[in-house]
This record gives structure tokens, sequence and C-alpha cells, in this order.
């Protein structure tokens, strides 16, 4: 399985996320999937794929040119694709994977999860994005949207289209009933 992994590019973060990233990239390693991700040799991006090459695994990098020409690639990437623009990016990202999950991460981030959700309430794809709500990390994104569904301004129970996931166990029960 492709297994788009959407996070941080940021250094300064909780140094638990990083842990808990290099166990899911050994896990994905060891269950033979391969990594998409953004390709970046920071933050989670950098970390995630670092422990599923030292665990074996094979990378699949989505870079942007501007990443690229700013010298921030990671050197973790097996397959590079490059793209034009984050738009390009995206739907390369999603041509690519079965699953996405998002760790923490910012407004990129945000805007990941959102757009792959999007296309799957209309009926682009079935594919699942799973929240890794690492310490609480998503808990306000979840109230958030548990709010529009009591105000009635998802179609569906956005729990349909994005689930959650507190831990590797989890996460590894939600991946396997896919």
């Amino acid at each position: 399985m492709n297994i788009c992994i959407f996070c941080s590019a940021n250094q300064q973060i909780d140094p638990e996320f990083f842990v808990l990233t290099e166990n899911l990239g050994r896990w994905a390693a060891a269950q033979g999937h391969n990594i998409v991700y953004g390709g970046v040799n920071q933050g989670l991006m950098e970390c995630v794929a670092r422990a599923t090459k030292a665990a074996g695994g094979h990378t699949i990098g989505v870079i942007p040119t501007i990443v690229e020409k700013s010298g921030r690639t990671s050197a973790f990437v097996d397959v590079e694709i490059p793209c034009d623009n984050l738009n390009d990016r995206k739907a390369l990202m999603e041509a690519q994977s079965d699953l996405f999950i998002a760790l923490p991460g910012g407004i990129g981030t945000l805007d990941e999860i959102f757009t792959i959700a999007a296309s799957a309430t209309i009926g682009y794809h079935q594919k699942p994005v799973v929240l890794y709500n690492m310490k609480g990390y998503w808990s306000s994104l979840i109230a958030l949207l548990d709010d529009l569904e009591a105000r009635g301004m998802t179609r569906r129970p956005w729990r349909t289209y994005i689930k959650v996931a507190s831990s590797l166990d989890e996460l590894t029960k939600i991946i396997s009933e896919d």
C-alpha cells in the first residue's frame, strides 16, 4: 500500500512527535508499505522518511520545484516526482496514494487534509484520511468538525471521510480495515 503522510516540516515542535513518527515509519516499512510524502529534509517529513528507509522501506517524494531550488529536498527520497506547485503536489499525492495519514502539521497540512477529504465527499475517490491525534494534537480540529456536523454543515458524518487514531495500534487497525 502507498501511504501518504501529511505533516510538519518544522523542527521546533514537541520532541515526542518525532518519536511517534519514527515508530510509524518503521512500522510502515516492516509491513511493506511505501511512504508518499512532501520530500522535504526537515521536521516530521524528514523523520518519517529516515525511519522508513532505516527499516528497509521505500519512499516517494512529491517535490515542488521551489523546494528543489532552495536545496531542501530530502536525501531519503527513493522516487522523486517533481511538480510545479502545491496544487499539483496534492493531485500527484492523491494519485499515488491509497490512504492518507495526517501527523501534526500547520496550514499546509490542513490544506492537504481538506483537499483530499473534500474530493472524497463528492465522489472522486474513496481513500480515507486519518488524523493521527498524537498527544491530542488534532483534538481542537475534531471538536470543530463535530460542531460543523451538529450544525448540519456536512452532508454525511465527517467520520465517513476522516478517521481518527490516537495511537499506532489504533492507526494500524484503521489501515487493516481498509
